[in-house]
């Protein structure tokens, strides 16, 4: 038993390590355009703190969410944003399911950089729309007699900079039209949807994406336009992105960026290198007589050249 479990140990990490190496050959091809959605990711906060200091409270707007659904109240507020983490996570981790499991469909790099292009994409346009009019906040936080409905004005440039994380994130107002939490969400939910499997965890994600709809909602979070807005802005946007993106490689077939002549440090081949990714370990006898036979194939070329080759030259 122990000595399966070390070979199987063995054969995990080698796979982990060749789908490391070819993940970090595609990084640094990409890393200009994984930076920049990462960076985006910074701006987008930065704005949605500086909408907090242009927010004003008022009487909630008449919403036909609010009016269908009963009011989950401010202590739990907790419910919705545990099932986005639950998505956020399990996302997250199934993205970098490639490292481990066998059975592989795209590289990680990739998916991110396509994940990070809808991002970007949506929250450009959400930050345009929430700065164009500014909706009083039905939050709890951002009702008339709160202290922080409103900001006072910054000090500095820093106050601002730092966007008081993680408390400015989570006590935000004002970034109403479209829900940020709905943009993280049908993104993840649509890129699982075109290169997940599992057909029934892709009718749960669709399950969990309405779920969370109905949670913003009911939490106060948001107004119904700023869930029903979220929905088909960010589907459109992935609709029209995702066929301007060239396709990533499907795996499934056997496809593979590395060169044709690549070898690792240890001088394996390509097709070698398929097998690691693949979960399957390299026979050395497999190379020993590959090694063989192509010494005899160099002998045979000796001898025709020799056999060839006019007497008295």
């Amino acid at each position: 038993m122990a000595v399966y479990i070390a070979r199987e140990a063995t054969k995990l990490w080698r796979k982990v390590c060749a789908e490391i190496a070819v993940e970090l050959q595609l990084l640094f091809e990409k890393w200009r355009l994984l930076l920049a959605g990462l960076v985006f990711q910074y701006i987008h906060g930065l704005a949605a703190r500086g909408v907090h200091y242009l927010h004003r409270p008022g009487p909630l707007l008449q919403d036909l969410g609010f009016m269908a659904l009963p009011e989950l109240g401010q202590d739990k507020g907790y419910v919705s944003e545990s099932v986005f983490t639950f998505i956020f996570l399990s996302f997250l981790l199934w993205s970098f399911h490639p490292f481990i499991y066998h059975s592989k469909r795209f590289y990680t790099v990739l998916l991110w950089r396509r994940v990070l292009a809808f991002l970007v994409a949506s929250q450009f346009l959400r930050i345009i729309t929430f700065y164009s009019t500014q909706l009083p906040g039905p939050n709890y936080h951002c009702r008339e007699g709160s202290k922080m409905a409103t900001l006072p004005p910054p000090h500095n440039v820093l106050e601002v900079l730092l966007i008081n994380f993680p408390r400015g994130v989570l006590f935000g107002c004002g970034d109403l039209i479209f829900s940020s939490h709905m943009i993280f969400t049908l993104v993840f939910v649509r890129t699982y949807h075109k290169y997940g499997s599992k057909r029934l965890i892709k009718i749960l994600a669709w399950l969990m994406a309405i779920i969370q709809s109905l949670l913003i909602i009911a939490s106060r979070k948001h107004y119904s336009v700023d869930v029903v807005v979220a929905w088909y802005t960010v589907n459109l946007v992935i609709f029209f992105i995702d066929n301007k993106l060239q396709e990533m490689p499907d795996r499934t077939n056997g496809s593979s960026l590395l060169p044709v002549t690549a070898k690792d440090k240890d001088g394996r081949t390509k097709e070698e290198l398929h097998k690691l990714l693949n979960g399957n370990t390299v026979d050395s006898t497999d190379r020993r007589q590959r090694v063989q036979m192509n010494g005899k194939h160099g002998e045979d070329i000796n001898h025709t050249l020799s056999d060839a080759t006019p007497n008295g030259t």
